[in-house]
């Protein structure tokens, strides 16, 4: 049986999980905190993540077109991811005064099915584990390959050995740099941050997004039942403070109205502050030996694009070529790699979220505005993002 080690327990790794324990289990949604391997089971998988229980922080996110759709069903989560649907929201632009500039609407900022991140990481969890051996607080710290496998050691001190590794550990993934390279290598910041966190407010505020911006800088509000989500999304210094995100937030907001000031007297007893450069990841291979890359540690962008989705077809597409191989993970790598490359680099190559939500100059913020409050222009956008999100020659996988 071959043991599979895979790094992250985001949304890409219970995902691969998910597919793995499927092809030896039939769609029986999985219950249970997940240490035991199932009878007649295909792959011993391990999930590794370096964060003490499953994530709570991030944003809603999307699917779009019949790929994700295809994919969700047959890893059996669609009609329980139906079920925990958001609706989606509006994104609306306005001025100083809330008045509205441009709306895009529901469809166009959330996708087919948009569901929180949350649910979305807890359905995939629930799936996998009875079938998967989840160790949390625990990462990868060193690995060498031999003709035996891939020797691993985790931080808690213990040495396995394992036939494949699957890096789906974020954009700054651990597997990337031990056995690809520094990070330096691969991720380029394109020059925004981004950060969200939820408060309590008698705002009434509505489901919808309003969006406020200045040149480099916009402030988001979103909200219902007492509760705002704020976005904030700015041209990044040139040290990025990653131990004082609510310090620059607050720096970087100061001087701005509309309701930025109840946005960053919230940020002081926010729990769940999310926070990140923007950034983009590029490997020019996602394979090495026994080691692939999987998810946003492969082809991420921090925000935005279809990074979830694909995600997810990737983690489809590794399982499916694992079993088609017959175990012969050469092969699989290979496969896997030729037919989520170009899917993958489609959206990718557009996807540049800070210069969309956060124009750095007056004039591309005029231009901007002025573009979107065309329907023409929202409507052709709606269609371009659904032609990319099509992949007819995704392979069935008996």
């Amino acid at each position: 049986m071959p043991k599979i080690l895979i790094s992250g327990a985001g949304i890409a790794g219970p995902a691969l999980a998910s597919a793995l324990s499927r092809r030896g289990h039939g769609p029986g949604p999985g219950h249970g905190h997940g240490h035991g391997h199932g009878h007649g089971h295909d792959h011993d998988v391990t999930v590794v993540e370096v964060a003490p229980n499953l994530r709570e922080s991030g944003f809603a996110v999307d699917f779009r077109g019949p790929t994700h759709e295809r994919v969700l069903e047959r890893l059996g989560v669609l009609d329980e991811l139906r079920a925990l649907q958001t609706g989606g929201s509006a994104m609306i632009t306005v001025d100083a005064q809330d008045r509205e500039i441009f709306r895009l609407p529901a469809e166009f900022t959330g996708g087919d099915l948009e569901v929180l991140r949350r649910d979305l990481s807890a359905v995939l969890y629930r799936r996998s584990a009875p079938h998967t051996d989840y160790r949390f607080g625990t990462s990868i710290t060193a690995l060498s390959e031999s003709p035996e496998g891939v020797r691993v050691e985790l931080s808690s001190g213990e040495r396995l050995t394992a036939d494949l590794v699957v890096g789906a550990d974020g954009v700054r993934s651990a597997v990337r740099r031990l056995r690809f390279g520094p990070h330096e290598r691969f991720v380029k910041n394109l020059g925004y941050c981004i950060a969200g966190w939820s408060f309590p407010t008698d705002l009434d505020l509505g489901p919808d997004a309003r969006h406020y911006g200045v040149p480099g800088r916009t402030a988001a509000l979103s909200g219902g039942n007492g509760t705002a989500t704020a976005l904030a999304v700015f041209t990044a210094p040139e040290e990025i403070p990653y131990d004082d995100p609510r310090g620059l937030i607050r720096r970087t907001y100061a001087d701005l109205g509309w309701h930025v000031p109840e946005m960053l007297a919230g940020l002081s007893e926010a729990s769940d502050i999310y926070f990140d450069a923007i950034s983009r990841v590029s490997a020019r291979s996602w394979t090495t030996g026994r080691v692939a890359l999987l998810g946003d540690a492969a082809w991420g962008v921090t925000l935005g694009g279809m990074g979830v989705g694909t995600g997810i077809v990737g983690a489809y597409v590794l399982a499916g070529e694992l079993a088609s191989s017959g175990g012969d993970v050469a092969t699989a790598l290979a496969a896997y790699e030729q037919r989520m490359r170009p899917y993958a680099g489609r959206w990718q190559r557009g996807a540049h979220p800070g210069r969309f939500l956060a124009p750095k100059t007056a004039y591309g913020l005029w231009a901007r505005n002025t573009m979107l409050s065309n329907a023409l222009v929202r409507r052709s956008m709606l269609g371009g993002t659904r032609k990319l999100a099509d992949e007819p020659a995704l392979p069935a996988y008996n």
